[in-house]
Order: structure tokens, then C-alpha cells, then sequence
């Protein structure tokens, strides 16, 4: 099987904003990423698209003209109360220790990157796993790193050495 992971094209917000599963729209440079999306899967072979449900990953899975089954697994890490603020507006008292350890520690009312990484593989293992089959998987950076760390066995807290940019494809 072949599984082409992809991340959504660049979302519309402005720097220095937290976000993750906040649902945010998309730029107007949508339709050239999309073309370079394109250019790198045989769209044609594609047998199954899952995707995130948030817009930005919504609008992405719809362009491959396949069914689409949406999987709330598949969604950005859950910043809680820290969603749509901006990050040196985040008070240094919850988010120095989120900062020290954010493998484990959970956001106020969202969750850690462990947690993430558990929905993720939950997903993963959850396919139906058919040799010949190829599959795109639409969704974010966070859940992206999180599985290929597990897959390449990297630790969690070292993930971030996985540079993953808008609309990049990696193929499993």
C-alpha cells in the first residue's frame, strides 16, 4: 500500500497566531499548491481520500474528485484555550511548562502531543491495509510528524526535525 500523506495548502491567518483546529479558511495561492500537489500523485490510482474535516484540509481532499471519508483523528493538535491567540499574548506561567515538555503536557482545555500521537496511530491502524491500494491522506503537520516519528522511529520530542511545508506530500 501506498499511503500519500499531504498537507493542506497555506491557511489564511496571520503570523505569530496559534492555531490548530481552529477552522480557518485558505489564501489565494490555493490553486497553484494544488497543481503542485497534483504533479506529485497519480491521482487516477488513488482508490481512497481521507481527510481532517477542517476546511483547509476539506477543500484540498474535494480537488482529487474521489469519495472522501472525514475522520476527526486526523485533525490538528487541540490548542484549547490557547486557539486564534496570539503566542506572546499566552501568558508565560502556562506556557513555559507546555514550552519545557510538550510531548507531555496538555493545553489548558486541549490536548498534549502524546495524545495527538495516540489519535493518529489510532487512525493508522485502523486502515485496511490492501497491497496494491494507494490512498491519500489529507491533513496537518502536527498528526503528520507525529506518525512518521513513530514509523521512523524517532522520539516525539525530536519530530520537529521533520520539516513538513503547506501542501508538501510525503509517500508511506
Amino acid at each position: 500500500m501506498e499511503i500519500y500523506l499531504v498537507r493542506h495548502t497555506t491557511p489564511n491567518i496571520e503570523k505569530g497566531i496559534c492555531y490548530g483546529q481552529s477552522d480557518l479558511g485558505i489564501t489565494d495561492s490555493f490553486p497553484s499548491e494544488v497543481e503542485k500537489i497534483h504533479k506529485q500523485i497519480p491521482i487516477e490510482e488513488i482508490s481512497r481520500v481521507y481527510s481532517s474535516p477542517l476546511q483547509r484540509c476539506k477543500l484540498l481532499a474535494t480537488t482529487f474528485k474521489k469519495e472522501i471519508t472525514f475522520d476527526n483523528r486526523l485533525k490538528e493538535l487541540n490548542f484549547g484555550d490557547w486557539e486564534l491567540q496570539p503566542w506572546d499574548a499566552i501568558h508565560s506561567n502556562v506556557l513555559d511548562p507546555w514550552m519545557k515538555d510538550f510531548v507531555n503536557v496538555q493545553v489548558p482545555n486541549g490536548e498534549s502531543y502524546v495524545m495527538l500521537q495516540q489519535r493518529i496511530l489510532n487512525f493508522y491502524n485502523s486502515l485496511k491495509l490492501v497491497p496494491e491500494e494507494k490512498i491519500v491522506v489529507v491533513t496537518h503537520a502536527g498528526p503528520m510528524r507525529a506518525l512518521l516519528s513513530n514509523i521512523r522511529q524517532i522520539d516525539l520530542k525530536d519530530s520537529f526535525t521533520i520539516k513538513i511545508a503547506y501542501g508538501e506530500v510525503i509517500v508511506i
